[in-house]
C-alpha cells in the first residue's frame, strides 16, 4: 500500500453551522462544500487547509456513528478519524491490511463524501485511531 498524503481529518460536531462559523470567522478558512451522505446518516462540510481537508461531520440521525460518538463524548464533538489517500486502490490496501492482521470495518470499498471511495479500519487494530483509507476514482 502506498499512502500519498493525509486526505482529511474527520471532526464530529454537534452543530455544523456553528462549527463552519468558527472555521470561517475565527480561523479565516472557507467551507467549499457541504453534502448529505444518506447511508452514513451525516451531513459533511469540507474545509481545505493547504493540501489537506478538514471534514466536519454532523449526525442526521440518533442512530448514526457520529451521534453515538458525540453522545459518548459528553455531547461534545472532537476528532473522529484520520483519513489517508492510497495510490494503489482502497481494495488493494484493505487486502494488504487484512493480510497483516488488521481488523477491518469495511471488507470492500464504498462510496463516501466528496466523491471518494472509502473504507475504515477498526481502531482496535490501529493504535486506537479510527483510520479511513480513501481513493479518488477520478484520478
Amino acid at each position: 500500500m502506498k499512502i500519498t498524503h493525509i486526505e482529511h481529518i474527520g471532526i464530529a460536531v454537534p452543530d455544523l453551522a456553528k462549527a463552519i462559523e468558527y472555521y470561517e470567522n475565527v480561523l479565516g478558512l472557507k467551507c467549499y462544500k457541504t453534502e448529505v451522505v444518506e447511508d452514513q446518516k451525516v451531513t459533511t462540510a469540507f474545509i481545505k487547509v493547504g493540501d489537506t481537508k478538514i471534514e466536519l461531520l454532523e449526525a442526521t440521525s440518533p442512530e448514526s456513528t457520529i451521534a453515538k460518538f458525540i453522545e459518548k463524548n459528553g455531547g461534545k464533538g472532537g476528532i473522529h478519524h484520520m483519513a489517508f489517500s492510497v495510490e494503489d486502490g482502497v481494495a488493494n490496501a484493505l487486502a494488504e491490511c487484512e493480510e497483516k492482521g488488521v481488523r477491518l470495518i469495511d471488507k470492500e470499498p464504498r462510496k463516501g463524501a466528496d466523491g471518494l471511495d472509502i473504507a475504515f479500519l477498526h481502531p482496535k487494530s490501529t493504535e486506537s485511531v479510527l483510520t479511513e483509507l480513501c481513493e479518488d476514482p477520478q484520478k
